[in-house]
């Protein structure tokens, strides 16, 4: 266990001793195998810690500050969402562009005006989620040999997402749809020419200085070129379908059978790096950063509005009334997003806090969901740590 301190005030020491117990206990409740948190107020890191275990079967190792997790969702804000901030930023995308200015085949069934902020915000239309996986499979298994996880299954996703028929038009209804960030990721390759993977290492994580923070390719896995070394990582699932112990192999079935890079999974990071970005986009939207332009930021992270009841932003969510992940404390201005392996960030842009809080809540199993009820309460002891701090 780290603890961090509140170097404003260094002679008296803000206690997160609440805060250290409510991990421990959430531990030994079985809520998550463990976590690791970092707490940012401006330019300090006011809180760190690491709690539990990394793996739990087939044997227990500790949790580490520096344990490499499967982002999950939080792709699309920490990468995909930043990658398209830096094409509105340079003109080669507009967000109220149509989708079919890059896709023309993408306008059947009544997709013609879907457009880049539909996508964004999830009021496309576009259904959540499709099990292309199982396609994916069911053709290597056909005798396709080694199309899963291939580029050619990377394409035929995308093809699919073009073919879909949406189940509700565009602007009048709020859908969380991977769809929408998968295509996302595609129209970055587009326009860039290279995979996501390579657009946004050279773009956004080495210029931020960031070692570990990176889309696993299962390309370079199966041609050797890298194995990923299993004791920096968080374990997540044992995998029913693929019938092994995941470590360092991204967890979403259909972010795995387009190979590991997708625009809606496969990003993975310590939460140290993770609060890298976090506090290099609050500088950008306190117009401190260049990585991308203040109004880009705030338009953003700005809800949406445009469906009634929706707490989206773009790509970002809000605390939703009355019953958010984010708890009680954060204010409606504030952005953040989760994800499904137990991941989630949560920042409050005026204040410049960010809370970011990594666990492996799927380890051994996905069904354990005690984690919805954990989340509001430690974000709740979190915040009022730092209010009563002020």
């Amino acid at each position: 266990m780290i603890r961090g301190i509140d170097e404003r005030d260094a002679s008296s020491a803000v206690n997160w001793s609440g805060v250290e117990q409510a991990f421990n206990d959430a531990v030994e409740r079985g809520v998550m195998p463990g976590a690791t948190v970092v707490v940012r107020r401006g330019a300090e890191i006011v809180f760190e810690g690491c709690f539990g275990a990394r793996q739990i079967v087939p044997q227990r190792h500790p949790m580490r500050l520096e344990t490499v997790f499967d982002l999950s969702s939080l792709t699309k804000v920490l990468a995909t969402s930043v990658a398209v901030m830096m094409l509105v930023r340079e003109g080669k995308l507009k967000l109220d562009d149509r989708v079919t200015r890059f896709f023309h085949n993408f306008g059947v069934h009544g997709k013609t005006h879907i457009t880049f902020r539909h996508l964004l915000g999830h009021y496309s239309g576009l259904a959540a989620w499709r099990p292309y996986y199982e396609q994916i499979a069911g053709s290597e298994r056909g005798g396709r040999i080694n199309f899963l996880a291939s580029r050619g299954a990377k394409e035929f996703v995308y093809e699919q997402i073009h073919r879909e028929k949406p189940e509700a038009r565009p602007g009048t209804r709020a859908i969380y749809s991977d769809l929408n960030f998968m295509l996302l990721g595609e129209v970055v390759e587009q326009i860039a020419g290279v995979e996501l993977n390579r657009f946004c290492r050279d773009r956004i994580f080495r210029p931020l200085g960031l070692r570990a923070t990176d889309f696993v390719d299962m390309s370079l896995i199966r041609t050797r070129r890298l194995e990923p070394v299993p004791e920096m990582f968080a374990a997540t699932e044992v995998c029913p379908s693929r019938k092994r112990l995941l470590i360092g192999e991204v967890h979403d079935e259909n972010a795995y059978a387009m190979g590991g890079v997708a625009g809606h999974a496969g990003l993975f990071a310590p939460v140290g790096e993770v609060d890298k970005i976090a506090a290099e986009l609050i500088a950008c939207y306190h117009g401190r950063s260049e990585l991308v332009p203040r109004q880009i930021v705030g338009e953003f992270w700005k809800r949406a509005g445009a469906v009634e009841g929706s707490s989206w932003a773009l790509g970002w969510d809000t605390p939703a009334q009355g019953h958010s992940a984010a708890g009680s404390h954060f204010s409606p201005a504030a952005v953040g997003h989760l994800g499904f392996t137990g991941t989630s960030i949560w920042l409050e842009p005026e204040r410049e806090i960010a809370v970011t809080i990594l666990t492996n809540r799927v380890h051994p199993r996905r069904d354990n969901e005690a984690i919805r009820e954990f989340r509001p309460l430690i974000h709740d002891r979190i915040m009022e740590v730092l209010d009563g701090s002020n």
